[in-house]
């Protein structure tokens, strides 16, 4: 049997501790990505400490159940975003999720960043739903190692509209993601989404490197 321990910490004894929830519970804050994506562009906090331990224990240990924390997290991140007039107040909100490969997501047991998006949802009310519309086509390669430029050079035209997606009319959007390095990857979904008629008001990570 494995032990219990934070997905924050790794505190023995409990799945989600308080200090880790009050950490990621602070004010969001401003990033500033080198490809910028032409909206504002928000984190939960840095890449460090809890934020970065939780967020690869859920992409890379199968710690699912870190998705309900990191969720309520980003639910009070939004709202406090809605508090100080970042965030329009329209009728409908969509919490669209970074795109991902279908592979990678099916090999995770699904895609994380929904995971967190489909709990933060219901804690924003009724006019918020997610709406998963993006994927990464199979011919984009893995951007790691790659600088901004070489990473926007292999998402053009790679981030695409899921088969079948339906963009909901006159819904503004929030685009959330996991973990924001160059801005590559939002700045092309921002891209792909504003050509299909979908208005992103802001991007939200969890954590901003």
């Amino acid at each position: 049997m494995f032990p219990m321990v934070c997905g924050g910490c790794g505190r023995p004894g409990t799945r989600w501790c308080r200090r880790c929830e009050r950490a990621l519970s602070d004010a969001p804050i401003a990033a500033h990505p080198r490809v910028a994506p032409g909206v504002p562009v928000w984190a939960l906090g840095r890449y460090r400490g809890p934020h970065r331990q939780a967020i690869i224990a859920l992409k890379e240990h199968d710690r699912r159940d870190l998705a309900r924390p990191l969720g309520t997290a980003l639910a009070l991140g939004v709202r406090v975003l809605a508090r100080w007039g970042e965030l329009p107040d329209a009728e409908r909100m969509l919490l669209i999720p970074s795109p991902t490969r279908r592979m990678t997501a099916r090999r995770r047991g699904g895609d994380p960043v929904t995971a967190v998006a489909a709990n933060a949802a219901p804690a924003l009310g009724r006019r918020v739903r997610v709406a998963p519309l993006l994927v990464t086509s199979a011919t984009a390669r893995d951007s790691a190692g790659l600088d901004a430029r070489a990473r926007a050079r292999n998402l053009r035209g790679a981030v695409r509209l899921r088969s079948g997606a339906v963009p909901t009319p006159g819904a503004s959007a929030i685009l959330v993601d996991d973990v924001l390095t160059t801005g590559a990857t939002v700045t092309e979904s921002v891209r792909v989404l504003a050509e299909n008629g979908v208005d992103v008001a802001a991007v939200v990570v969890l954590a901003a490197a």
